[in-house]
């Protein structure tokens, strides 16, 4: 089968140059995300090109702490990530996020290495990375959605929430509607994927696969474990984030602990 076709620099500018209709669409409507846009694509072409050129030397190094030092950068980039994508933010937010975006990244990246994929050596990067970022990508988002919807819901329903442990409800009994709420949010868009995955949607490792003339039914095979490898690892994510917060907001006593300041952006 053929090989995908290699792309020049000016072939790549060309598909860069179509973001200014996005920039054009903002000025005519008043949207005011020019700068943002700008933003957005200039950090897309610095970090790719940043991230090229790491790869290329962890290939090369191909030694375990190297996968590892880049894998924790990884995850705890994610980590900031979705911590500052929520409006609402708590004490201890930051190493609860950390933590659940680590524990439950690299526990699925970990079983895909050993005992789905099965690779020798466990760490070998061309496999590690991609497997990797695909599980943090989806679960960063899931837990940002979570954490922000957790926030938001027990702003919205403080009195409620408050009314409830007064009258003898248990902070979960209290909370549960709530924390229910976010992580239902928190999921919503990994299972819209699954949904329509084949259907409206080639995803990335699949249409990567194709485009270097890969056998289909075998793309399908590997797409069809990455989808249920990022399902896993954004339920992980998001359920661990979410009762962590619970429990930062709610003491053993069960009182609802942070007033209204601290909940609010």
């Amino acid at each position: 089968m053929q090989h995908a076709q290699d792309l020049s620099f000016w072939q790549v500018a060309i598909a860069a140059s179509l973001i200014l209709i996005n920039g054009a669409i903002s000025v005519v409507l008043q949207l005011g995300l020019e700068k943002r846009l700008m933003i957005a694509a200039s950090r897309t072409v610095v970090q790719l090109l940043l991230v090229g050129l790491v790869l290329d030397w962890v290939f090369d190094l191909h030694a375990w702490y190297a996968m590892f030092c880049l894998a924790l950068m990884m995850s705890l980039i994610a980590g900031g990530a979705a911590v500052r994508r929520a409006d609402r933010r708590w004490s201890g937010i930051w190493i609860d996020t950390m933590l659940c975006i680590l524990l439950s990244s690299w526990f699925i990246t970990g079983i895909a290495l050993t005992a789905v994929v099965r690779i020798e050596p466990w760490y070998k990067p061309q496999y590690a990375v991609p497997l990797l970022g695909m599980i943090l990508g989806n679960t960063l988002n899931g837990i940002s959605i979570g954490l922000d919807r957790l926030g938001s819901e027990l702003t919205a329903q403080r009195d409620r929430v408050e009314m409830l442990l007064s009258l003898g409800a248990t902070r979960w009994e209290a909370a549960r509607e709530p924390v229910a709420t976010a992580i239902r949010a928190g999921m919503t868009p990994i299972i819209n994927s699954m949904t329509v995955v084949g259907i409206v949607s080639l995803p990335g490792m699949m249409t990567g696969q194709l485009l270097e003339g890969g056998d289909p039914a075998r793309a399908v095979r590997y797409q069809i474990v990455i989808m249920f490898l990022i399902g896993s690892g954004t339920a992980l994510g998001t359920v661990g984030v979410v009762l962590a917060g619970f429990r930062r907001l709610f003491n053993a006593r069960h009182q609802f602990v942070f007033p209204d300041r601290e909940m609010r952006k």
